[in-house]
């Protein structure tokens, strides 16, 4: 039986910490970051060839902004704006100037234009990070804490869900969700089960299936917008990080995964194409 996943060759390269995959309708592309290698890197569909820019610090994620040209980074230091044409960096705001040990994690924008961040320490070892909302208007408004790693904000395709993941917990979050508030959270899913691993980056599907990715369980898994365990996909590496659905239908699915401390695992830090057999949602735009 064939594989339901295959590593998308780039000369052997592997990523550290491969994390927040991205998919730009715009440029028919895949971004992803090498949280630990400092680097953002992108694929581009129409032809296969695959660009990577060093970056002067950890950087965890980007999003295209909606009525500018460029993206958003989330890096260490805080939001930037990023010109790779010019390869400019330039200071949006840091939402935690105090915690230097502090970085920006995983995000996702919402329908009208807001990013939602979480940080993290650098060590994932203190409960010392938070949730916020950076809004269209530049404004910044912390929505949670005492997170140690903060991953895979998702938008149900309603609209009336927002899902987050307190990692080493092994919690997955949802927050009801309208007109760019969100209220009060509950635990949706507790992952426990042996062998499973813990959540981190996640997306959802057009049926409203939520998919994660688990550090820690070789797999990729899908949730009902139930909550309750749908499928498996393994895949042959241990600490896999996240997943965007891509391509012109939205029926392509990428997944990253990490090399740091499985240095012994051949296909560790590659970026999978997964055979998912679902389709995914058009990622929103920062309206900033």
């Amino acid at each position: 039986m064939a594989e339901a996943w295959k590593i998308v060759e780039r000369g052997g390269m592997r990523d550290r910490l491969g994390e927040g995959t991205y998919w730009s309708a715009r440029e028919q592309a895949v971004y992803w970051v090498d949280i630990s290698g400092h680097a953002l890197n992108r694929l581009s569909l129409s032809d296969g060839n695959i660009a990577r820019w060093h970056m002067p610090e950890r950087i965890g994620w980007v999003i295209e902004r909606r009525d500018q040209p460029g993206l958003v980074a989330g890096l260490q230091s805080g939001f930037k704006l990023l010109d790779l044409a010019n390869m400019k960096l330039t200071p949006l705001l840091s939402p935690e100037p105090g915690m230097p040990d502090n970085r920006l994690n995983d995000a996702k924008a919402d329908a009208a234009g807001n990013i939602w961040a979480g940080t993290m320490p650098v060590g994932a070892d203190q409960p010392v990070g938070s949730f916020y909302r950076l809004g269209a208007d530049r404004s910044l408004t912390k929505i949670d804490s005492g997170y140690a790693v903060t991953n895979g904000p998702a938008f149900s395709p309603d609209g009336k869900w927002l899902y987050h993941n307190s990692t080493t917990e092994g919690l997955i979050y949802r927050y009801p969700f309208a007109d760019g508030e969100a209220g009060p959270r509950s635990v949706f899913i507790r992952i426990d089960q042996p062998g499973w691993g813990n959540p981190d980056g996640m997306t959802v599907d057009s049926e409203g299936g939520l998919w994660v990715a688990l550090w820690g369980g070789s797999r990729i898994t899908r949730f009902t917008p139930e909550g309750k365990v749908d499928r498996h996909i393994a895949l042959p590496a241990s600490q896999i990080t996240n997943i965007t659905f891509a391509g012109p239908k939205l029926d392509r699915m990428f997944v990253t995964s990490a090399r740091d401390g499985k240095e012994d695992e051949p296909h560790a830090g590659a970026l999978f194409e997964v055979d998912s057999g679902a389709t995914g949602l058009l990622p929103n735009l920062y309206a900033g």
